[in-house]
């Protein structure tokens, strides 16, 4: 019997009626968390002892030992922080665990060494745990997704992931052991253990979930292969020597580089981005002129100095000499790193990677030249290689049209860089001259585009007035006896119709057409009591009523054929108004009061979907809008599946203007471009090859994504995701290290 044996969290026999919601597993795992903490304490407690297990790596020495009774006097305390920790990393979501997102290349400038070593902790953390859950997570994730009620397994969603108990245990041991040097030591075989205990835990989870009548979502993919590929993949760049202190030494300007980073960096620093300004004013010259000069004067040498302040300046030459040759390698190397990432992105064209390839001597001598490559975001350079990759994710074939003028464009750019001092004003200048070149040839697409937000922004508005209308006549229904298919219609199409009016009302007035006036005297004509004691009233009315209605509905292109449906039922109840008493129904007639199927689909024919947006026609038909899934679902090759990282990360809100995607539409894939999201993020459009715009809601786009039929393929940013990944080599190099350090 194991001495740890968690507390089982109990298995049904047969599934009930009952089914367990989220924040039922939340708290029966976080009912776990003591136990988790108690096997932490006790493992780092037995590990002092002469007959521990060899798969626990404490180094014995008399500190260690030292921190580990200490740790283990305080367990009840340390097990509260754990538990508080874990409560707030499981509902909380990522708020509270930000120190586990990936690390971005563009930060490391800003990153000071204890922000570096906290990277590496949480790194070695995750990866002791990750190792230990690695067979037991994926059935949690297709369980958890499927308790989410999501269509396909969603990992990142799943709030028990490891990186929740990462965070916990890290936090109990920064609160509990606040010597960096100690809890460094303790950090690994801690993980190690609570990864043990995961392990069992998420095993009993699973079983729970099971019996509780909780079937995972797809088929259960173990993560065994992935992994291997991973590892094939980072072989490529853990060679290097690469690690994060050195990186950000490199992007701060600590490591000098080259002569443009000497005295005169300050005057270069804005000349690549005023180069085209400058040109044009015939300016260039004269500056360059001026900046040669005092390089030559900063260089000069004095002609005399005494002994003691040679020697000091020779040392100091030494270090220069040393730091400028340490920040060449660490740039070529950061450069080659960054290509080869490139070249195993298998969502770029061959012809594409190629060319790319092609570009490493330039970008290495401008990487030595000019070190604002790395540390700027907009540097020219990396401005052009953003935006030609970025463009090249619009093709997924050799043969779909466009792709041979895309080619030749790229093939021509690089040759010019080839055959240039490649520096960062010619980047700039060859970007701009793209830049005009492409806006001249997709002129047309552009104006459609723009055209189609326009009205999808008016929709957005539109629609969002409706909904702050609907919540109006709701509160002039109320405690009145107002038939449903009435109410529907209020709250659904008038609410639209109203708010159609008062957008196109340029002076500002609330109700020229008289739209909003007519929901009280709708209202009242529907109230048989009220409207039996003024019939000559609802006759004057009546004629004048329907004929707004159509005019308004029209407006807003309601559909013709609903129209009767709303209208043959409001007659309706108006002739029950001239009626005289209505005799009390007997047992066989049917009473108007009971509510049958038939009134039911009247009303659900007549209303609006409250949560989905209303699109006039001409608005769907301009921006190709989307309404329900796609009725044939494409079938999908293992090479076409896009990275599952990106795929589990993604959601409508995070997504930004230029990503790409692949949209199921008609049975076949389609590659599309996001170029326009409502500031309130709740419409979208995409712009596919050939101009086709394709837009759906927010509420779709999710569904969609659920139902695994609109997938990431990037946001964009290809070049930025290339040095992220030269960040993340540097970090594992630096894990590899502390792990080695640590046993």
């Amino acid at each position: 019997m194991k001495k740890f044996l968690l507390r089982r969290l109990g298995v049904a026999h047969e599934p009930g009626s009952f089914k367990p919601s989220l924040q039922d597993c939340i708290e029966a795992v976080l009912e776990q968390s003591d136990a988790l903490a108690d096997d932490v304490l006790s493992g780092l407690k037995a590990s002092l002892s002469q007959t521990r297990s060899k798969s626990v790596q404490v180094v014995p020495n008399p500190s260690t030992k030292a921190t580990i009774e200490r740790l283990y006097a305080q367990g009840d305390a340390f097990k509260a922080t754990f538990s508080e920790k874990l409560r707030l990393a499981l509902y909380g979501g990522d708020t509270h665990r930000a120190q586990g997102q990936p690390l971005r290349f563009d930060d490391f400038q800003f990153l000071e060494e204890e922000q570096i070593d906290a990277n590496i902790e949480f790194a070695l953390t995750q990866q002791e745990i990750s190792m230990a859950v690695d067979d037991a997570l994926p059935t949690l994730d297709a369980l958890m997704s499927s308790l989410l009620g999501w269509m396909t397994v969603q990992p990142l969603s799943n709030p028990l992931k490891p990186e929740s108990f990462v965070y916990a245990l890290r936090e109990a041991l920064l609160e509990h052991v606040p010597s960096d040097e100690a809890r460094t030591s303790l950090m690994t075989p801690a993980a190690g253990m609570l990864g043990v205990a995961m392990r069992q835990l998420y095993k009993e989870v699973s079983e729970w979930l099971r019996s509780q009548g909780i079937e995972p979502v797809g088929p259960i993919q173990h993560q065994g292969a992935s992994h291997g590929a991973q590892k094939s993949s980072e072989n490529s760049v853990t060679r290097t020597l690469l690690t994060l202190d050195k990186l950000r030494r490199l992007l701060s300007g600590e490591l000098d580089m080259g002569p443009l980073n000497g005295n005169i960096k300050d005057f270069t620093h804005t000349v690549p981005a005023s180069f085209v300004a400058l040109e044009d004013m015939k300016l260039m010259e004269p500056m360059m002129k001026r900046l040669t000069e005092r390089a030559s004067q900063a260089a000069a040498a004095p002609k005399a100095a005494p002994k003691d302040m040679l020697d000091d300046d020779r040392a100091e030459q030494r270090d220069k000499t040393k730091s400028k040759k340490l920040g060449r390698e660490l740039g070529e190397e950061v450069v080659r790193m960054m290509l080869e990432n490139l070249a195993q992105d298998h969502r770029m064209l061959g012809g594409v990677r190629k060319n790319l390839k092609l570009m490493e001597p330039v970008l290495i001598t401008l990487s030595q030249s000019d070190a604002r490559f790395f540390s700027e975001r907009q540097h020219p350079a990396r401005q052009f290689m953003d935006k030609m990759t970025s463009r090249s994710l619009a093709f997924t074939s050799e043969d779909q049209p466009g792709f041979s003028h895309f080619r030749k464009t790229l093939e021509k750019s690089v040759n010019i860089l080839l055959n240039s001092p490649g520096d960062a004003g010619t980047f700039a200048h060859l970007l701009t001259k793209l830049e005009a070149v492409w806006a001249k040839e997709e002129h047309e697409q552009r104006q459609r585009a723009e055209e189609a937000a326009r009205g999808l922004l008016h929709a957005e508005q539109r629609n969002l007035l409706a909904v702050r209308l609907a919540e109006d006549f709701a509160e002039r229904i109320k405690s009145k006896k107002v038939p449903d298919i009435v109410v529907a219609f209020l709250r659904g199409p008038w609410a639209q119709v109203v708010a159609e009016s008062q957008l196109k009302c340029a002076d500002g007035a609330a109700d020229t057409d008289g739209y909003l006036g007519l929901v009280d005297d709708l209202i009242w004509s529907v109230q048989l009591k009220l409207a039996r004691r003024n019939r000559s009233r609802l006759v004057d009315m009546v004629p004048g009523m329907l004929v707004k209605m159509r005019q308004g509905l029209g407006l807003i292109s309601y559909p013709e054929e609903r129209i009767p449906v709303f209208f043959d039922e409001l007659i309706t109840f108006h002739e029950q108004a001239f009626e005289g008493a209505r005799p009390t129904p007997s047992a066989d007639s049917p009473d108007k009061t009971t509510t049958t199927a038939a009134d039911i689909a009247a009303v659900d024919s007549v209303g609006l979907p409250v949560e989905e947006f209303w699109m006039a026609e001409d608005e769907a038909t301009d921006s190709g809008f989307l309404q329900g899934v796609p009725e044939r679902i494409p079938e999908v090759e293992e090479s076409e599946v896009p990275d599952p990282v990106a795929q589990m990360a993604w959601s409508a809100q995070s997504l930004i203007t230029g990503s790409w995607v692949d949209l199921a539409l008609g049975g076949v894939w389609v590659r599309a471009q996001l170029t326009w999201a409502s500031p309130h993020k709740t419409l979208f459009m995409f712009i596919s090859s050939g101009g086709m715009a394709h837009s759906m809601s927010r509420r779709t786009m999710d569904r969609l994504r659920g139902l695994g039929l609109i997938r990431l393929v990037s946001d964009g940013r290809v070049i930025d995701h290339a040095l992220d990944a030269v960040a993340q080599a540097a970090l594992r190099n630096d894990v590899v290290k502390a792990g080695g350090a640590a046993q």
